[in-house]
């Protein structure tokens, strides 16, 4: 999905170069915005070397937060469930609208793994030192009314109406300035991306450290039979 996830981009990007795009709308396919990710995938890291996982991880990072290099705004429509990387993904877009019903979660350390893609980065930006330690220590999923409340997202709404108001959102900054929307859009995400470098690298390699731990099998194993994980905390 990455490789394509960044053809995508490439696609849009081009299309924003010639000033066909004013701003970009991501939602999910189906009911949810993102389950999570691939648990198979990330069983296979297990029995991968600590320090090509950390280079895997980098990689994987860049190909969905690519979407930051689009110079134009970007609203996630969160339409359903969005969990783990899938909000991670949210969290790198500019603005966001969520279903009033939809679960949010950061739940990584419930299967053994530490946060990832730029998520230790965005969150406390977005909602806060305290609440943002809250939810990635807890493992807690918070609902896209709790969500609103938090700062996570801008908006909340009924689930049939969240692609619909992100459009009408994207269509409100389209009738802006291009030049002066994108200009913006470039000092916002600068000052965001402080540091973003240095805490991709931390996660990248602190995830490899857990992927070689037995809770990594124990948590996706627990999940999996829906029970609760007994983590032991060796390798």
């Amino acid at each position: 999905m990455g490789a394509e996830f960044m053809h995508t981009v490439a696609e849009i990007s081009k299309a924003c170069h010639k000033g066909k795009v004013r701003a970009a709308v991501l939602t999910g396919a189906g009911k949810a915005f993102s389950a999570g990710g691939d648990t198979a995938w990330l069983m296979r890291r297990h029995d991968d070397e600590p320090e090509r996982n950390s280079h895997i991880m980098r990689d994987f990072y860049r190909s969905f937060l690519c979407i930051r290099d689009l110079p134009v705004p970007i609203i996630a429509a969160i339409n359903g469930h969005a969990i783990g990387a899938g909000l991670c993904l949210a969290m790198a877009c500019d603005v966001r609208v969520v279903a009033l019903s939809a679960k949010l979660g950061l739940t990584f350390v419930s299967l053994g793994i530490h946060p990832g893609m730029a998520c230790t980065h965005f969150l406390p930006r977005l909602v806060g030192p305290q609440a943002a330690k809250k939810l990635l220590l807890t493992a807690d999923t918070v609902t896209g009314s709790e969500a609103l409340e938090l700062g996570l997202v801008s908006e909340a709404t009924e689930g049939d109406d969240v692609f619909v108001r992100a459009c009408m959102l994207a269509a409100r900054i389209a009738e802006n300035s291009p030049v002066a929307v994108q200009q913006t859009v470039k000092t916002l995400r600068m000052a965001e991306e402080e540091h973003l470098d240095h805490a991709l690298q931390r996660e990248a390699d602190a995830q490899a450290l857990c992927y070689a731990s037995n809770d990594l099998t124990e948590g996706i194993l627990a999940n999996k039979e829906r029970r609760t994980p007994s983590f032991k905390g060796a390798t």
